[in-house]
């Protein structure tokens, strides 16, 4: 993708980098009283700064030239204490701006997580991970930079360019006007530069998350790139990524590198200005020559708050891009809170009903069409089908991690959507295809939806799955350290440590998503066993490939393209010789005995019923 193309794509709602800038503004609302503080001391560092000049204006007029040497050490002494003031001023400023800075920055990384907590699942099917790490990571250490350093010293710049500017007009109106006059083009300078540096800093801000979502998605895949050859022509895609981010820095770098030099112009010009404008009053006895070198020094400090606002502007630039692109996030819409007085399901039995359920994550191209089937409590029913079907998408409306377009899904009778999210899925467990282990001890993986488990429930899910054995003779036990994703774990090992976190939640409902298909046959047997105690009493919704894992399921049904195209039992169902014999013969390669007379009309029939 250009960098072009990347700039212009997905700006989402705080495109405005004025807008941007007043919610960061808005930030600060709680700190009212520190920023008072931050202000006064600001005041008194920028009255320090111009009050020198002053004073050295007057010590050469009223004391060197009259050759009071007592009134000379005062004044030396006097300034001594003025710029020790804004020394001490400076630093107090600094220390309490940095402090309120790093406050906003934990408030800001809490929301983002609070965030990624609560936004819909369809929100992370949209986004690469790599980006959404890099705005709650490089963004806002972006934001950090500036508010730790670069605020403080726009802020401190401003108010000393605002009493240096009162300090020229109080001492010599015609002088001061005359040093101005060079502000008109500064400004136009300014505007510029800036207007060019904003789509600069937004660009590259674009290309750090598309460097950082490329790098987290080949670093997880590497196995898969080494295994298909493509480590290559990934390095190739990756070089193309670094090398856009690298050419949109330069040239966000390239436009703020011309702020310094531009100001060094200016001030030699101004600097100009008022040697030639003040010598002639001089020469008229209109100017003191002590005011003559106090205007010479306020015009060097004129300029030096500018440049360094312009070295600043490149982090206030890059911060606003990053303030965008965390906004955009924390202004996503959240999953839906249950309306107020929304009652809470209760206990429940474990009846599952799909009437007429329609579901698409765009609505326009639906997934699901017209699904209807029962579960009974306590029964165990299979959905297979060829990829794309519709399976886990039936699995993931049970809890409603989303809401169909059409129809309902009832537990017990009651509408998924008329009960809150946490009743219901407080008495769901999934295990899926790859179960997700967190850092943390075995036991804290185990007891992950139960923080109050004793030791001995988790040892007892953990027997009961037959995971004891594996766990006992890890180097801790149970205390064992997992990395992300369970470490040198085995994939069979990481999913009996799931089966075992399924047990200890102790379900009404379970949903197994494929929750065998990437284990060996050894362990595949270990964990049918274990799913003979975790199935009993509970409803249970099996998505499956391996169809030797379901023969003895209550319920089979064959899903395809959105439709229950066949349901019934596994001898039922190799009568009727439709689907779902053919997906049997296709595994096991078994010739299957010739369909009763009648099992085309109870196809006919069981397609007709799915829907």
């Amino acid at each position: 993708m250009s960098i072009e193309a990347i700039a212009g794509a997905s700006q989402e709602r705080a495109q405005n980098r004025g807008a941007v800038a007043r919610r960061l503004l808005g930030e600060l609302r709680p700190f009212r009283s520190e920023i008072a503080l931050a202000f006064g001391l600001i005041v008194l560092g920028a009255a320090a700064q111009a009050g020198g000049p002053w004073l050295i204006s007057r010590a050469i007029d009223q004391e060197i030239l009259a050759g009071d040497r007592s009134g000379l050490a005062r004044t030396m002494l006097l300034l001594l204490l003025v710029y020790g003031m804004g020394t001490v001023a400076t630093r107090g400023q600094i220390r309490q701006v940095g402090s309120i800075g790093q406050r906003i920055l934990a408030s800001l990384r809490a929301r983002l997580f609070d965030q990624f907590q609560h936004l819909p699942l369809g929100y992370f099917d949209r986004r690469p991970l790599g980006d959404l790490m890099s705005r709650a990571t490089n963004d806002v250490d972006t934001l950090n930079n500036f508010i730790s350093q670069g605020l403080t010293q726009l802020l401190g710049s401003f108010f000393s360019l605002i009493g240096i500017v009162i300090a020229m007009l109080f001492l010599n109106l015609r002088l001061a006007l005359v040093s101005f006059t060079i502000i008109p083009v500064m400004l136009l300078i300014t505007s510029f530069l800036a207007a060019r540096a904003r789509a600069a800093f937004r660009t590259a801000r674009e290309t750090t998350g598309e460097v950082t979502a490329s790098l987290q998605e080949e670093i997880v895949g590497v196995r898969e790139a080494q295994a298909f050859n493509r480590t290559e022509a990934n390095i190739v895609q990756f070089r193309r990524s670094n090398a856009a981010n690298r050419d949109a820095n330069v040239q966000a770098t390239g436009i703020t590198s011309a702020f310094a030099p531009a100001m060094d112009l200016l001030s030699t010009l101004a600097t100009a200005l008022v040697v030639g404008y003040g010598g002639y009053l001089v020469f008229q006895d209109a100017l003191s020559v002590g005011l003559l070198a106090a205007f010479l020094i306020y015009v060097q400090q004129f300029f030096r708050p500018i440049q360094l606002a312009s070295q600043v502007y490149a982090q206030a630039q890059a911060s606003l891009a990053a303030g965008e692109r965390i906004y955009a996030v924390l202004d996503e819409p959240r999953e839906p809170a249950d309306p107020p007085g929304t009652p809470a399901i209760g206990q429940i039995h474990g009846r599952i009903e799909f009437d007429r359920v329609t579901f698409g994550y765009d609505p326009a191209r639906p997934v699901l069409k017209d699904v209807s089937f029962t579960i009974e409590p306590g029964q165990t029913v299979a959905l297979v089908g060829r990829t794309g079907a519709g399976k886990t998408t039936i699995a993931s409306l049970i809890p409603r991690f989303y809401d169909v377009t059409a129809g309902s899904v009832r537990i017990d009778g009651l509408d998924v959507r008329e009960v809150t999210r946490e009743s219901v899925r407080r008495q769901i467990a999934t295990v899926l295809q790859e179960p997700f282990l967190f850092s943390g001890t075995v036991a804290a993986n185990i007891a992950y939806g139960r923080d109050d488990a004793t030791q001995a429930e988790i040892e007892a899910a953990a027997r009961a799955v037959n995971a004891h054995g594996f766990i006992a003779s890890l180097p801790d036990g149970y205390e064992t350290e997992l990395g992300e994703g369970g470490g040198t774990l085995s994939e069979g090992q990481r999913q009996l440590l799931s089966f075992a976190r399924a047990v200890l939640a102790d379900p009404r409902i379970l949903i197994l998503d494929e929750a065998t298909s990437r284990v060996d046959t050894r362990t595949e047997a270990t964990i049918q066993a274990a799913l003979a105690t975790l199935l009993a009493g509970r409803t249970s919704v099996v998505i499956a490939h391996r169809l030797s894992t379901i023969r003895d399921a209550d319920q089979i049904l064959v899903i395809d393209a959105g439709r229950i195209v066949e349901r019934g039992n596994h001898a039922t169902l190799l009568a009727l010789d439709g689907h779902y014999a053919g997906l049997y013969r296709r595994q096991f390669r078994e010739v299957l005995p010739a369909a009763p007379r009648g099992a085309s009309d109870a196809r006919v029939a069981a397609g007709v019923a799915g829907g």
